[in-house]
């Protein structure tokens, strides 16, 4: 039969564990948030970003629990190993998808451009110039002078050579950064 006392220790570490991720989630996510602000980045990408670092420590707290709970090291070896190959298998399958993310959470805390910016991209057979209309967890989308539409991918853009263009005033005939 189960027994509360029995299990006390190891009920009480998960208490902890979940007030743990409970605060650490709401400082983190507020962390995310003023960085943002300080550097004039947009909500959905922050939101975005909060998501993966919740993704992140949501996994942690799973593994976590797993080592509270005191399962056999041979079934969490077993389970883990299955996981990744599948995951491993998945992700050689869709190894942009990954990359991508990876490269947009790299330029959301870099952020060498930003939206609005006109950028050049240096491309030897597809080089571009276009202004950057928004940026998400996967690709850019560019707007050209012409009003041509591209998506660009993340990760291309971190391997690509890219000038950020200056801001031509008209009336002010000076350049603008």
């Amino acid at each position: 039969m189960f027994s509360l006392k029995e299990y006390s220790q190891e009920i009480f570490a998960t208490g902890i564990l979940i007030l743990a991720l409970i605060s650490l989630r709401i400082i983190i996510a507020k962390l995310i948030r003023n960085y943002a602000k300080t550097t004039h980045l947009f909500e959905h990408r922050t939101n975005l970003v909060i998501k993966y670092v919740h993704l992140l420590m949501n996994t942690l707290f799973i593994i976590s629990l797993i080592v509270i709970w005191g399962v056999e090291t041979k079934d969490i070896f077993i389970t883990v190993s299955s996981i990744t190959t599948v995951i491993g298998v998945a992700m050689f399958a869709q190894w942009s998808i990954l990359s991508n993310v990876t490269s947009g959470m790299i330029l959301f805390f870099s952020f060498p451009f930003r939206i609005g910016d006109t950028i050049k991209i240096h491309d030897k057979d597809f080089p571009i110039e276009a202004e950057i209309e928004d940026i998400s967890a996967f690709h850019v989308n560019l707007r050209t002078k012409e009003g041509e539409r591209i998506i660009y991918p993340n990760n291309l853009l971190l391997q690509k050579g890219i000038s950020i263009l200056p801001i031509y005033h008209q009336e002010e005939k000076e350049f603008v950064d």
